[in-house]
């Protein structure tokens, strides 16, 4: 997942502050949010219609190409096809959760400890919802 493209994100916060981020940083975490999942979601359609077509193709060819020696089969390309769908959502999924975090005021704030979850963490892992140190826990 890229960063936001944001200069002024590169101000810490230390490790035992406990205030939360301020308002321009949590601006500029959601515009990243935001267009990450707008990519997110055009990669998914793009997926869904890739499967589409192969689903398509394989109804309308004969059975024998489905072991082509020289090729993958149908079946493995829309087995890959669909995993990635199923990574694709699962991202959209924590990018929402993430999303409705920032809007419910509890983004940066650690769901195990309570603690705020550090800047260069969120910006490492925009989607985190635990600090640095219950997820190694």
């Amino acid at each position: 997942m890229r960063t936001p493209d944001c200069e002024f994100l590169n101000l810490m916060i230390p490790r035992d502050s406990a205030t939360a981020l301020p308002a321009f940083q949590m601006d500029a975490l959601e515009s990243g949010l935001v267009a990450e999942r707008e990519r997110a979601l055009a990669r998914l359609e793009a997926s869904e219609r890739t499967l589409a077509d192969i689903v398509s193709y394989s109804e309308g060819s004969p059975p024998d190409d489905e072991h082509d020696p020289e090729g993958s089969t149908i079946a493995y390309e829309r087995a890959q096809v669909s995993a990635l769908i199923t990574q694709s959502r699962d991202h959209l999924a924590g990018l929402d959760q993430a999303l409705g975090r920032l809007r419910n005021g509890t983004y940066g704030v650690c769901e195990r400890c309570g603690n705020p979850i550090v800047l260069e963490r969120l910006l490492a892992r925009p989607m985190a919802p635990t600090c640095v140190d219950c997820a190694a826990g």
